[in-house]
C-alpha cells in the first residue's frame, strides 16, 4: 500500500497528487519541474511566477487585483528575465501563489503580506486541506450535533460555529474576530484532512467555502481588498468540490457584491451570470431576489440608472413573496424588502438622484440592521444630501457614521467617509466638514 501521506485525492475529482506537489486553488503544482526549477536557478524570478500562476489558470489582472498591483507591473515583473527585483512585490505575488520563498530569491523567513497584516493562515494550504482529504483514519466521531439543514456530525458542528461567529460580526471588530477565524479554519482543515468517504469530504468543503467566504468579509471589513478577492475566490473554488450549486451561486455573489462595490461593474455582472448559470434548474426565490439585489449594486457602479432599476424592481418583488420560514444554508440572514430598500439607497449614492436615497422612509432606514450595517448606509444617506445641496446635514451623518468606523476599526467604513468627503469640492468648507477633516486626518487603521 501507498504511504497515506504522500498521496491526496482531490475531492470529486480522484486526481493523485504526489508528495512533492501542492494542492493550491484546486491546481497541483509540481515545485520540481525542470521549467520552475531552472527558471529558479538562472534567477528569473518573474519566469517562475509566470509558470505557477498560468498552472493555476489565473490571469495577470487577476493577480495583480489579488496583490494590489496593476496588471502591467505584473506584465513588467515577470518579463523581467534576470535584471534586478523588487523583493516587496515578489514577496506578494509568492505569496498570494504559494510560492516556496526559496524559488524567487527570498529567504525562509521573508513575510508575505499576509503575515504582515496578521492573517497566519496560509490561505493556500487551507483551501488545499478543504478541498483534498488524506487517507488516514478519521477522527473520533464529534457528538451527534444537527445544524438545521439535516446535516450532523463534524461538518454541522463546525458549520454552526462559523454561524456564530458571523452573528458576532455585527458587535465586534473585524479584527478581533480574524483570529478567531483563523484558528476555526485550521480546526476544520485539521477534520477535512482525516475524513473519509465522498459525502464526508463534500459537506466538509462545503464547510470550508463558508468559513473562507466569511473569512474575506472580515478582510472587505478590514480594508484589505486583496485578502477580500483571495478568500472570495477560493470559497468559489472550494464550493465546487462541496457539489452544491446553491453554495457555489452564493459565494460567486459574494464575490460580485464586493466587486460591485468597489466599483468593478463588468466583473461584478459576470459573476452574477456565473452565479445563475450554477443554479441551473434550481430557481430558489432567495437567490433569485438576492443577486438581483447585488445587480443592481453592479449596474450602479457601471452608471446604468435604467438596469439598476429594473434589478431593485426584481429583487423587491422577489423579498416581498418569500416564504416566512427560516433563509436556506448558507443564508445565516434573512433577506427582505428592507434589505432591498437599503440597495436602493446604495445605488442612488453611487449615481447621483437623491430621490433614490432621500425618500419617506430614509429615516427609519438608517435604524435598521447592526452597527456596521447602519453606519455603510448612514454614509450612503449621507452621499444623498450632498447631492441634494445639504452640506451640513450630510456631513452631521457622516460624522455619526465616522465614530462608529472607528470605535470598531473598520477600513470599510473610514474608506467610505473619505469618499463622501473627496465629493464636496469646496475652497471654503463650513465648520461641520473642517471638523470632520480634523477627525480623518491621520486615521490609520
Amino acid at each position: 500500500m501507498r504511504n497515506a501521506h504522500t498521496v491526496m485525492h482531490f475531492a470529486g475529482t480522484g486526481r493523485r497528487l504526489g508528495p512533492r506537489r501542492l494542492v493550491a486553488w484546486g491546481c497541483a503544482v509540481n515545485w520540481q519541474s525542470a521549467a520552475i526549477r531552472d527558471a529558479s536557478r538562472a534567477g528569473d524570478y518573474g519566469r517562475v511566477i509566470a509558470l505557477v500562476r498560468e498552472d493555476q489558470r489565473m490571469s495577470q489582472t487577476q493577480l495583480g487585483q489579488a496583490c494590489g498591483l496593476s496588471q502591467s507591473t505584473v506584465s513588467r515583473l515577470e518579463a523581467r528575465g534576470t535584471r534586478s527585483y523588487g523583493t516587496g512585490i515578489l514577496a506578494a505575488a509568492s505569496a498570494h501563489l504559494g510560492i516556496p520563498p526559496t524559488l524567487v530569491g527570498l529567504s525562509e523567513s521573508c513575510s508575505g503580506p499576509q503575515q504582515a497584516s496578521g492573517d497566519h493562515v496560509e490561505r493556500r494550504g487551507f483551501l488545499g486541506g478543504v478541498a483534498a482529504a488524506a487517507a488516514t483514519p478519521v477522527l473520533a466521531a464529534l457528538p451527534d450535533t444537527t445544524d438545521g439543514t439535516g446535516t450532523s456530525g463534524p461538518a454541522a458542528a463546525l458549520r454552526l460555529s462559523t454561524t456564530a461567529y458571523r452573528r458576532l460580526d455585527g458587535s465586534t471588530a473585524s479584527r478581533d474576530l480574524a483570529d478567531a477565524i483563523d484558528g476555526h479554519i485550521r480546526l476544520i482543515q485539521a477534520i477535512t484532512r482525516t475524513a473519509t468517504g465522498t459525502a464526508d469530504r463534500a459537506r466538509l468543503a462545503g464547510v470550508g467555502s463558508e468559513a473562507a467566504s466569511f473569512a474575506g468579509w472580515l478582510a472587505w471589513d478590514k480594508g484589505d481588498s486583496g485578502s477580500a478577492r483571495s478568500w472570495y475566490g477560493g470559497a468559489i473554488q472550494v464550493a465546487r468540490s462541496a457539489g452544491n450549486p446553491l453554495l457555489i451561486a452564493y459565494q460567486a455573489g459574494s464575490l460580485a457584491q464586493f466587486e460591485a462595490h468597489a466599483g468593478n461593474s463588468v466583473e461584478a455582472l459576470n459573476l452574477i451570470r456565473r452565479a445563475r448559470r450554477s443554479l441551473g434548474e434550481l430557481r430558489l426565490a432567495v437567490a433569485d431576489a438576492w443577486l438581483s439585489s447585488v445587480e443592481a449594486l453592479a449596474h450602479a457602479a457601471a452608471g446604468d440608472r435604467r438596469s439598476a432599476d429594473q434589478a431593485l424592481t426584481a429583487a423587491r418583488a422577489g423579498a416581498e413573496n418569500l416564504p416566512e420560514e427560516a433563509p436556506p444554508w448558507p443564508w445565516v440572514f434573512t433577506f427582505t424588502p428592507t434589505k432591498v430598500a437599503a440597495a436602493r439607497v446604495a445605488c442612488g449614492a453611487r449615481l447621483g438622484p437623491a430621490d433614490w436615497v432621500l425618500s419617506g422612509d430614509t429615516e427609519a432606514l438608517a435604524a435598521t440592521g447592526h452597527d456596521k450595517q447602519r453606519a455603510l448606509l448612514v454614509l450612503d444617506i449621507a452621499a444623498g444630501h450632498l447631492a441634494n445641496g445639504r452640506v451640513e446635514a450630510a456631513f452631521a451623518l457622516a460624522g455619526r457614521a465616522l465614530d462608529t468606523g472607528l470605535k470598531y476599526r473598520s477600513g470599510r467604513i473610514v474608506e467610505r467617509a473619505r469618499t463622501v468627503r473627496r465629493s464636496l469640492t469646496t475652497t471654503s468648507p463650513p465648520k461641520v466638514v473642517r471638523d470632520f477633516d480634523e477627525r480623518l486626518h491621520g486615521v490609520y487603521l
